[in-house]
């Protein structure tokens, strides 16, 4: 069996006094590679950097819903910088999260569009963060042409079909 961690968070802080280790133990269990995902631009960045250090490690680059609010033109153009490197894989974690509502629902839904513009622009897949904002994250993704991987999906059976057919993963 081949397993790939599609979404880790190593470069968190909680791993910094054991992340090689981590890793390491990540090897020996049998995975084969890992996907790091970045939240903003400095997750971002240092998901690029893990990404470097390992062959078997890839990065994303987004903005979180969470941290929707720090979405400019100026971050944008460093994800854009970011994502040209060859370990970057996708553009994620983005999307909506109306369950916690850190950021207010129309910037999210603003920083969500503008990074699916950029995963368009760069020819990249997505990784979505969509929580308690099913309907709206689905209504946004019908407009866009792409796919990309659903992490925390939640919408149930009703939505399932829907969504596959779009050509996302779960």
């Amino acid at each position: 069996m081949v397993l790939i961690d599609s979404h880790a968070h190593v470069n968190f802080p909680q791993f910094n006094k054991d992340r090689a280790a981590v890793i390491e133990r990540a090897w020996d269990a049998g995975l084969i590679g890992l996907v790091n995902i970045g939240t903003n631009v400095s997750t971002s960045r240092e998901s690029v950097a893990l990404a470097q250090k390992y062959d078997s490690i890839y990065a994303t680059v987004g903005i979180h819903p969470h941290d929707a609010e720090s979405s400019t033109p100026q971050t944008l153009g460093e994800l854009r910088a970011l994502a040209r490197n060859d370990k970057v894989v996708a553009i994620g974690e983005i999307g909506l999260d109306y369950y916690r509502d850190y950021s207010p629902r129309p910037v999210q839904r603003e920083a969500f569009r503008d990074q699916l513009a950029l995963a368009t622009e760069l020819r990249l897949p997505i990784v979505v963060h969509s929580r308690d904002a099913h309907e709206d994250v689905l209504a946004i993704l019908s407009d866009w042409e792409g796919t990309g991987v659903l992490h925390t999906y939640a919408a149930g059976l009703e939505h399932l079909d829907q969504v596959i057919e779009m050509g996302f993963f779960i």
